[in-house]
C-alpha cells in the first residue's frame, strides 16, 4: 500500500470529526476530556491555558500513560508529535526531540529534563530517563523546540515531569500486578496521604523484570521515590523528593541485515578477533540516587520566591565488548528565581522571573580490559568535572486576554576540566572553557477568537558536548568538539471548540544547527562523536483530537479519537568527513513521516478498549544515505473492566497486546555502525495481562 494512501485513510475520519463537531454550540465543560487534555499548561513558571500559550507544547496525564502499558512510557511518549522514543532493548532508552537523535546512542542528551524544580539531566549533560518508573509520574509537560533562555544548554527542547505526589487532592492507595510474554513482571505500588490540612506525602515503589525476545537482553529494576509537601504557613511551602532506582539491563548490540533476517533473537556474534555479546556479558548497571528540596515563598501580592537546592549520585558500571567500564557520578545543584505579578488593569497583566541556576559534577571514569564479564587490566583512567551555570529574565505581557508577548534572554556558561590518570603519554590535564552564549527567546500568541489562537516564536538553542560525549567508550578524550547551536523559528495555530470536544494544534518550524554532534562507532563498537557542520530543519506537527461521543448512555459512553502527524524534512547543509562529502544527504535516523492514531472506548458495566496504531517511515541508518531501516506499523490493544469490590475498593482487571500485526522492525537503530551492525530487532506479537486495585 503506498503512503499517500495510507495517510488519505487515516485523514478520512478526522474529516468527518470535523464536519460532526467543529460548530457544537454545547458550552459545557467535560471532565472526561479535560483529563484527558488539560485544559492548562505549566509551561513557564506559572499555569497558563494551553490555547493562548506562546509555546508548541503538549501535556501528557496520567491517565494517558496508563492507557497502554503500564511498565513503559513509550506509547505515551510517542502521542505527541515531534517525539520519538526508542527502546533498543528492554530498559535502554532513548528520546529523539525534533531529531535528537543523532547524538544519542542511549539516554537523553540535547534535552532538559526536570522533575519539578530538579534537573533530572546532569551537569554533564546527560539524562538516565530509564531510571524513572511511571508509577511515580503525575504528569509530563513537554516544550519542544530549543529555550536555552530559561532551562540552560538544549537544543531540542524541555521536558517537566511533575511528581505523583505533589498537589493531592485525596487519599488513595493502588497496587497494580501484571506479566507478559517472554518472562515479563511489572508490579507498582503507589500511596497518595494527606496527613493534615498542612502536610501530605507520597511512596511509590515499582520492580520490573524480563528475560527479553533476544539473547542477551534480560531486564531487572527496582525503584523507590518518595514526596513530601509541608505548607509551613499561608504563603509558603516545602517539598521534598526523593528517588533510588536500581537498574540492570543486558545489551545485546546490533546484528547486521543478514543476521537480522536469519535470527533477529541472536545478540551480537564475534566477529573476527572480537567476542560476542554473551561472551563479553555485555550489560550496564545503573544504581542512580537523586534528593532535593524547594521552598516556595509568597513575599507580598506582587513577589515570590522559590529556591530549590540538589543532588545526584549515580553509579554506573558496563560490562562491553571491547572493555568493562565503572563511572562514579556526583552532582550538586541549585535553581532559584524571584517572580513578579501584577494587573495593572483589568486588561494588562504583567509576569516576570528572574533566577539562576547552577550544577558541578564530578565523573571518575575507570576502563579495564573485560574477560568474560570479568574485569582485567586497566586500560583507561580519567577524572573529569564539569561546570554549568546561567543566569535568566524573563517577562510577559497579556493585554485584553487576546495579546500575549513574551520576551526572556539566559546567559550560560560551561566548561570541563580533565585529568587523565591512565595512561599519561600525552596531555595529562586540560580544561575545555566554551564561550559563554547568550540565548534570547522572543515569543506571541494572539487569540483571534475565543477559541482560536496564533502564535509565533524565536528561539535560540545552545548545547555543548557532554561527559559522555567528551571521553566517550572509545576511552579518548575528545578535546576538538563544538557546542551545537541554532536559532529556531516558528509559527503555530491552535482551535478548540466550546465544549472541547474538538481540539486542533499545528506548528511549522524551520530550525539552522550549527555544528550538530553526530556519533560515529569504530570497529569494535566504541562509540566517538564529530561535528557535522551545519543541520537544516524543517517540521510540520499536527494534533487533532475529538471526543466522538461523551457522557452516553448508548453502546459507547465514552469514544475519542487523536492523531497526530509528524513530517520532518531534515538535511545535512554542510557536512564533511575526511574525504567524504555528505551534504544534502537525510540527517541519519531521523524518519521523515511518524503518524500516531488513538482511539479509546468506554462502554457500559464498566469495560473499556484502547486502540494505539504507530507508522513510522524509512529510517536512514548512515551519514552516507546508503542503508535504510524500512517503514513499519505497530498496533497495540489493551482491554480493560472496572469494578467495585465494595465502597472502599475498586478492581480492574486489563489484558492487552503489542505489534498486534507481528511486525519485524527494530526500534533503535545503531547509527553509522561499523560492519554494517545497525540492527536491534524489536518484539514481536507479545501480550500481558494484569490486575489493578485502588482503594
Amino acid at each position: 500500500m503506498h503512503f499517500r494512501h495510507i495517510k488519505i485513510i487515516f485523514l478520512l475520519p478526522l474529516l468527518s470529526l470535523i464536519n460532526n463537531l467543529a460548530f457544537s454550540q454545547d458550552e459545557k465543560k467535560d471532565s472526561v476530556i479535560n483529563s484527558i487534555y488539560p485544559v492548562d499548561i505549566k509551561a513557564y513558571f506559572t499555569s497558563q491555558p494551553i490555547l493562548t500559550s506562546t509555546s508548541s507544547a503538549k501535556v501528557i496525564t496520567q491517565q494517558q500513560i496508563q492507557s497502554q502499558y503500564s511498565a513503559t512510557l513509550l506509547s505515551a511518549m510517542n502521542s505527541t508529535p515531534g517525539i520519538r522514543m526508542e527502546e533498543r532493548s528492554p530498559g535502554s532508552y532513548r528520546i529523539a526531540m525534533r531529531g535528537s537523535l543523532i547524538r544519542s546512542p542511549f539516554g537523553v542528551r540535547n534535552i532538559k529534563i526536570y522533575l519539578d524544580e530538579i534537573p533530572l539531566t546532569d551537569a554533564g549533560g546527560n539524562t538516565y530517563f530509564n531510571s524513572l518508573d511511571p508509577v511515580g509520574i503525575g504528569q509530563i509537560q513537554i516544550i519542544k523546540g530549543p529555550d536555552g533562555s530559561l532551562y540552560g544548554p538544549n537544543t531540542g527542547g524541555v521536558i517537566s515531569i511533575s511528581s505523583n505526589g505533589f498537589g493531592v487532592a485525596k487519599n488513595e492507595t493502588s497496587i497494580n500486578l501484571n506479566a507478559g510474554s517472554y518472562g515479563t513482571f511489572h508490579q507498582q505500588f503507589s500511596t497518595n496521604y494527606q496527613v493534615s490540612e498542612n502536610y501530605k506525602f507520597s511512596f511509590d515503589q515499582a520492580f520490573l523484570r524480563s528475560d527479553g525476545y533476544r539473547e542477551q537482553t534480560a531486564l531487572n529494576k527496582k525503584y523507590f521515590q518518595t514526596a513530601h509537601q509541608w505548607d509551613y504557613s499561608p504563603r509558603g511551602n516545602l517539598k521534598g523528593l526523593v528517588l533510588y532506582s536500581d537498574l540492570m539491563y543486558q545489551t545485546p548490540g546490533g546484528l547486521t541485515l543478514a543476521q537480522y533476517q536469519e535470527n533477529p533473537r541472536m545478540a551480537r556474534p564475534a566477529a573476527g578477533p572480537n567476542p560476542g555479546a554473551v561472551e563479553q556479558q555485555a550489560t550496564i548497571y545503573n544504581k542512580t540516587f537523586l534528593a532535593g528540596l524547594t521552598n516556595t515563598y509568597q513575599i507580598n501580592n506582587s513577589f515570590s520566591h522559590s529556591i530549590t537546592l540538589f543532588g545526584t549520585k549515580t553509579d554506573f558500571e558496563n560490562p562491553f565488548i571491547s572493555n568493562y567500564e565503572f563511572r562514579d557520578e556526583k552532582n550538586i545543584g541549585f535553581r532559584t528565581y524571584f517572580t513578579y505579578s501584577h494587573s495593572a488593569s483589568d486588561n494588562i497583566q504583567v509576569e516576570m522571573q528572574l533566577g539562576a541556576e547552577g550544577q558541578k559534577g564530578w565523573y571518575a571514569i575507570r576502563n579495564f580490559d573485560n574477560n568474560g564479564g570479568t574485569p582485567g587490566d586497566a586500560q583507561a583512567e580519567d577524572d573529569l568535572t564539569n561546570g554549568q551555570h546561567f543566569y535568566f529574565y524573563r517577562t510577559q505581557v497579556k493585554l485584553k486576554d487576546k495579546l500575549t508577548l513574551e520576551g526572556s534572554i539566559g546567559l550560560n556558561f560551561n566548561s570541563i576540566a580533565y585529568t587523565k590518570l591512565f595512561p599519561t603519554v600525552n596531555n595529562p590535564s586540560g580544561n575545555l572553557d566554551f564561550d559563554s552564549q547568550w540565548m534570547p527567546r522572543l515569543a506571541a500568541s494572539y487569540a483571534l477568537t475565543r477559541q482560536m489562537a496564533l502564535r509565533a516564536s524565536y528561539s535560540k538553542g545552545f548545547s555543548t558536548p557532554t561527559i559522555s560525549e567528551v571521553r566517550s567508550s572509545d576511552n579518548n578524550l575528545n578535546t576538538n568538539l563544538n557546542p551545537e547551536s541554532g536559532s529556531n523559528y516558528e509559527l503555530g495555530y491552535r482551535f478548540e471548540t466550546k465544549n472541547r470536544r474538538l481540539i486542533a494544534d499545528i506548528s511549522a518550524y524551520t530550525y539552522q544547527l550549527n555544528d550538530g554532534i553526530v556519533r560515529q562507532l569504530n570497529d569494535v563498537g566504541a562509540e566517538y562523536f564529530v561535528n557535522a557542520g551545519v543541520i537544516d530543519q524543517k517540521g510540520v506537527e499536527l494534533m487533532i483530537f475529538g471526543q466522538l461521543i461523551s457522557n452516553s448512555s448508548g453502546f459507547f459512553k465514552n469514544l475519542s479519537l487523536s492523531s497526530n502527524i509528524t513530517h520532518q524534512d531534515y538535511k545535512f547543509k554542510a557536512y564533511q568527513v575526511d574525504e567524504k562529502d555528505f551534504t544534502g544527504n537525510a540527517v541519519t535516523s531521523v524518519p521523515k513521516w511518524m503518524l500516531t492514531h488513538t482511539l479509546s472506548a468506554a462502554f457500559p458495566k464498566g469495560f473499556g478498549l484502547n486502540l494505539q496504531h504507530n507508522f513510522t517511515s524509512r529510517i536512514p541508518l548512515d551519514d552516507a544515505n546508503t542503508v535504510f531501516a524500512d517503514d513499519y506499523h505497530l498496533m497495540q490493544a489493551k482491554a480493560f473492566w472496572n469494578t467495585k469490590l465494595n465502597s472502599k475498593y475498586v478492581l480492574q482487571i486489563y489484558a492487552g497486546i503489542d505489534n498486534l500485526f507481528n511486525e519485524t522492525y527494530s526500534l533503535g537503530n545503531d547509527i553509522n555502525a561499523f560492519g554494517g551492525r545497525y540492527y536491534n530487532a524489536s518484539m514481536p506479537r507479545n501480550y500481558y495481562l494484569g490486575i489493578r486495585i485502588t482503594r
